[in-house]
This record gives structure tokens, C-alpha cells and sequence, in this order.
């Protein structure tokens, strides 16, 4: 036979009587939000004006912040001394480099089909940028990258500096972004395309 429950009760207990507050939802509990009074539309036409005063104008629509970004850090790269590391790089011949990519690609089960259209050079830069070993590709330069591993002691190839001095030697910036981070970053048009 189940036991009966007792309706009044003073033991100790976790609904006990007297023993738990009650949550009163009244009129004297009610909460209100703050109140913004509402502005005219003429002190709001007045503070558009003074927004558009002072916001410079964009001074090329085609660089992005983290294109800018970037820009600086290669900058600031180029302008330091060269290390023993970049006149190692700028000794490593074409021959070198083909061969460093021949390796990494016998390395692989099947050949890398999306990539047929892409040279040697960018190829070994987007291998680079899934390298995760190297640290995070996002945000960072290429060359920034390849010295912040090495002064780490991750032992990131010389080839991938080598290509990285050449392409900025040809005056290249786009080299410097990795392409996880064009991909990431890109810009999406909402407009559809006519057909």
C-alpha cells in the first residue's frame, strides 16, 4: 500500500511551510523599461549632416581593412634587415624548388586535380597556408608567417621563402594573403546576375 502524503506538515522538508518565499507577479512587482524620449526629425537630419561632415570618404573602394592590414605588415617586413634565412632563400634555385614540390606531391595518393591551372609558385603557397603546423594563416602575412615560425624553431621550408622574396620581388602583394583568407574575406555580390 503506497504511503499517504500529510497535508500540513512542519517537518523539515524541501516545500515546507512558511519555510519557502513565494514570487508575487502584482502590480507592485512590475518591471519597466527605461524610456528614450523620441528625438525630431530635425535634430536627426542635423546629426546625419555633421556624421557626413566628419567621415572621410573611402579612398579606394577596391582594399579592404584586412587588405590594408596586410599591406602594413608586408611593409614592415621589407623594411627590416635581411636575415640568414632570406640570403639562404635567395641562393635556392628553380631546379630546388621543383623538386621540393615533386617531393610534397609524391607524398599524395593522387595528383591534385583542382589545382591544374595554378603554377608551381602558388602551389606551394596555398600548401603553406593549410600547414597548420606553421601557426594560423588568417590575418597574416605570408612572410610574417614563415618568420614568426621560424623564429619558433618549427623549421618552415626555405622554398616557401624562397618563392614568397621572388613574388615580392616582382612587386606582388596579392602573394602575401593566403588564399584561405581571399576565400574567408571575400566579397559577395547580393545583386544577382542578369541572365
Amino acid at each position: 500500500m503506497p504511503a499517504s502524503r500529510r497535508s500540513s506538515s512542519k517537518t523539515s522538508g524541501p516545500a515546507a511551510q512558511g519555510s519557502q518565499s513565494t514570487i508575487s507577479f502584482g502590480a507592485r512587482s512590475k518591471v519597466i523599461k527605461p524610456s528614450i524620449p523620441k528625438q525630431s526629425k530635425k535634430k536627426d537630419a542635423s546629426l546625419l549632416k555633421e556624421v557626413k561632415a566628419v567621415s572621410p570618404a573611402p579612398e579606394s573602394e577596391s582594399l579592404t581593412t584586412a587588405e590594408v592590414a596586410l599591406a602594413d605588415q608586408v611593409q614592415q617586413e621589407v623594411q627590416r634587415p635581411k636575415t640568414k634565412a632570406e640570403e639562404d632563400a635567395e641562393k635556392v634555385t628553380d631546379a630546388q624548388v621543383k623538386r621540393y614540390w615533386r617531393a610534397k606531391e609524391d607524398e599524395r595518393k593522387a595528383p591534385r586535380v583542382h589545382q591544374e591551372g595554378v603554377s608551381i609558385n602558388e602551389k606551394i603557397l596555398r600548401h603553406f597556408d593549410l600547414s597548420s603546423q606553421y601557426g594560423p594563416c588568417i590575418g597574416i602575412a605570408r612572410m610574417k608567417r614563415w618568420n614568426r615560425a621560424n623564429n619558433l624553431n618549427l623549421h618552415p621550408p626555405i622554398e616557401v621563402l624562397t618563392v614568397l622574396i621572388r613574388e615580392e620581388n616582382m612587386g606582388s602583394l596579392v602573394s602575401q594573403r593566403a588564399y584561405v583568407d581571399e576565400l574567408l574575406s571575400s566579397r559577395l555580390s547580393s545583386d544577382p546576375k542578369p541572365t
